[in-house]
């Protein structure tokens, strides 16, 4: 059977040197958009540590912030196995930098940084880190439905063990939104109104040119669209329980 027959029809690749180029290529590109993503998040959280109210919050900020560079590390590893310097990609960005609170990124890169969109912007306070947390912590779980499907089966494998740990960040932040749902429902629905658009983003363009090609390989099942969606429904719900 031709490669790309076998991945088409769910077939899985198990080391480096059964890989083409190709393949190799786009697994790259998919593992540093997560790897970059993660150490911006950590970077984010670690500077409103110090604005959470109670310890209960502070604590879960603090877990947030060790988890996503955990998953950072993890995802890493499966990367040097391609022959990536890590010690090097680690330092090649600020991770806590941002632009501009009113900047306009839609789907769009930075450089040689592969981070969603999401990521470069700031966090104002603790109601407005909580906000994002809970909006992109539901679509990371959308996401990971993607992710632990992939071709590649170490990743995936990883992915699998990342996924519970990224499904208790956006529990954290649910529980943190009740209660600040109840003291400043205002303030939550401005940032609700502000992370809304920049979250749903990170789930691409509609009627992606690249998600034929992907999908061939066995690195995408869903369209950016239907994930959109699921996402949409999901945070409605979510709201609507909280009043919102």
């Amino acid at each position: 059977m031709a490669l790309q027959d076998y991945l088409a029809q769910g077939g899985v690749l198990t080391a480096p040197g059964n890989v083409p180029a190709r393949y190799r290529g786009e697994l790259l590109r998919l593992m540093g958009s997560f790897v970059d993503s993660e150490l911006a998040a950590s970077a984010g959280f670690a500077g409103v540590i110090n604005a959470a109210p109670g310890i209960t919050e502070r604590i879960a900020a603090c877990r947030i912030t060790l988890e996503k560079a955990d998953h950072a590390e993890r995802v890493l590893t499966v990367m040097a196995d391609f022959g990536t310097d890590t010690a090097r990609y680690q330092r090649q960005h600020d991770w806590a930098a941002r632009v501009a609170r009113d900047a306009d990124l839609g789907q769009a890169r930075q450089a040689g940084d592969m981070r969603l969109s999401v990521f470069h912007y700031p966090l104002t306070g603790w109601t407005d880190a909580v906000v994002m947390n809970v909006l992109q912590g539901l679509a990371t779980g959308v996401q990971m439905t993607e992710l632990t499907r992939l071709s590649y089966g170490p990743l995936a494998d990883t992915f699998r063990q990342i996924a519970a740990r990224e499904a208790r960040h956006a529990t954290l932040g649910l529980n943190g939104l009740a209660r600040l749902a109840d003291g400043d429902p205002e303030g939550v629905r401005a940032s609700v109104d502000y992370w809304m658009p920049r979250v749903a983003a990170g789930f691409g363009v509609a009627g992606s040119a690249r998600f034929d090609r992907l999908a061939a390989l066995g690195l995408r099942h869903r369209t950016n669209e239907a994930l959109c969606a699921e996402w949409q429904a999901l945070a409605a719900a979510k709201l609507a329980e909280l009043g919102l």
